[in-house]
């Protein structure tokens, strides 16, 4: 197993430990969630390394390219619920997030049936960044973190329409 690959599992295995993290801190501490946040930045850099080292050493796999994309909407998704369930985000954001992340999985499993790969769109990074931005920033109760919450719901919203734009002759038949 290369190390790209060994980065994703390492996402996913730090998810737990966010979830853990994070209800022990809001149970035992309040508002202090540096052990959840500092988890979840790291999970989050493991996201970048493992797609930058995939491409530049040319390590690109299967399974990463099912994996990575399920690692990253499994780390926000936990975030999202949690941040929901500690009224630190509305539930209208979270769910409007994770449905676009998940009929973009599934018009991305319809493109694997038919031997194709849809590949990551600038929009859908810009999402992804401002995601992770705003999950930092609601994690550490930062005043403005609502706001940039607000960016990452539209940068969602629109890159969700542009991947379904762009691959519509895949959901013909």
């Amino acid at each position: 197993m290369n190390t790209p690959n060994k980065l994703t599992i390492l996402r996913m295995i730090l998810v737990p430990f966010f979830l853990v993290s994070f209800y022990i801190e809001i149970k035992n501490l309040g508002s202090s969630l540096i052990i959840s946040t500092i988890i979840f930045v790291i999970a989050s850099i493991t996201d970048f390394f493992d797609g930058y080292l995939a491409r530049k050493y040319n390590l690109v796999t299967d399974f990463g390219k099912f994996m990575d994309p399920l690692a990253d909407k499994i780390l926000v998704a936990a975030a999202m619920i949690c941040l929901v369930g500690a009224s630190r985000m509305p539930a209208w954001m979270a769910v409007l997030i994770i449905s676009r992340e998940y009929a973009i999985s599934i018009l991305r499993a319809i493109a694997a049936s038919s031997g194709k790969v849809i590949a990551a769109s600038s929009g859908g990074k810009i999402k992804t960044v401002t995601q992770i931005i705003a999950i930092i920033m609601l994690l550490l109760n930062i005043q403005f973190a609502m706001y940039v919450m607000i960016i990452a719901v539209v940068a969602t919203f629109y890159s969700g329409v542009e991947y379904i734009y762009i691959n519509r002759h895949l959901l013909t038949y």
